[in-house]
């Protein structure tokens, strides 16, 4: 079910406040949004615009000040949904005296899973983010970008149906890098849901479906990515074997001189140039929806 709705968030409002109960700062301000089954989502936005509020939500670790987050149709807040949630922190809290294969086993058993279940899981995992090599070694012998893969094994243990990931590709090298981003596509050619958070904007340009821009807490920008990154009010055509004359007329001379027209379509931008353009126009009109979304 392609169009099934994972995560959907109404009006969702979180506002911090200090020891007296006055209000401190508003994280994140009537956010609406919708996460579909077997997707890529990725959440944008610089520091405190309301990316780690929003997770922290879905996952049930804070409540809403107003507003519903639901997610497998069930209130964010109801714990018991995050059996079938992976995730994968900015920092993983892992036990660093513990070997890969010790760590997977340990969260297994959290899961309650069957001991011959939780062998050959721990097994697959491993082999999938590649530290077969290294299955025995304690985790503090661990680089940064090792670190990272079993992260997100551990976020894999349990087979899960829906995974939060937050910025994934941290510390990593180029080849980590891309390493990972293919792990996250494979996930996704599995059914899996992703929502990632990342501030490496070439990361979520590669492999994300749909975007959400937030700014101060508020909803910039919302859709597909490649529909976000057309620059609607110039045409590129790419065409073969035309002679000067036919540049000149374009269509009609194209087919009038045998010429072959490749393509017709709106050039592209990149998501760093959208993600600057959208924050320049939010300092300029605060509170204003920049965009209003395109191709959701």
């Amino acid at each position: 079910m392609p169009d099934e709705v994972i995560i959907e968030t109404r009006n969702l409002t979180k506002v911090y406040r200090d020891f007296w109960g006055r209000k401190k700062v508003q994280a994140l301000k009537a956010l609406d949004l919708e996460v579909r089954r077997g997707e890529i989502f990725g959440l944008l936005g610089p520091n405190g615009s309301g990316k780690t509020t929003t997770i922290k939500l879905l996952l049930g670790l804070l409540f809403p000040t107003s507003g519903q987050a639901l997610v497998f149709n069930r209130d964010a807040t109801e714990v018991t949904k995050n059996e079938r949630i992976g995730y994968l922190p900015e920092e993983s809290y892992l036990y660093k005296f513990l070997t890969a294969e010790e760590t997977l086993d340990f969260y297994g058993r959290l899961f309650k899973m069957p001991r011959r279940v939780r062998r050959q899981r721990c097994a697959e995992l491993i082999e999938q983010v590649g530290l077969a090599r290294a299955k025995r070694r304690q985790l503090r012998e661990y680089s940064k970008g090792m670190t990272r893969r079993i992260g997100l094994a551990q976020a894999l243990i349990n087979d899960p149906e829906l995974i939060v990931l937050d910025e994934p590709t941290t510390g990593l090298d180029p080849l980590g890098t891309r390493d990972m981003k293919q792990m996250i596509i494979d996930l996704r050619a599995q059914g899996k849901t992703i929502v990632m958070c990342s501030h490496r904007l070439d990361d979520v340009q590669d492999v994300c479906d749909r975007i959400a821009i937030l700014y101060e807490g508020e909803l910039k920008e919302l859709g597909r990515v490649d529909g976000l990154l057309k620059v609607r009010d110039v045409t590129e055509i790419h065409a073969r074997q035309l002679s000067p004359k036919a540049q000149d007329e374009i269509r009609a001379v194209i087919a009038r001189e045998g010429g072959e027209l490749i393509s017709m379509d709106n050039p592209t931008t990149t998501l760093e140039r959208l993600f600057l353009d959208i924050i320049e126009e939010s300092q300029a009109h605060p509170g204003r929806r920049v965009r209003g979304g395109r191709d959701e």
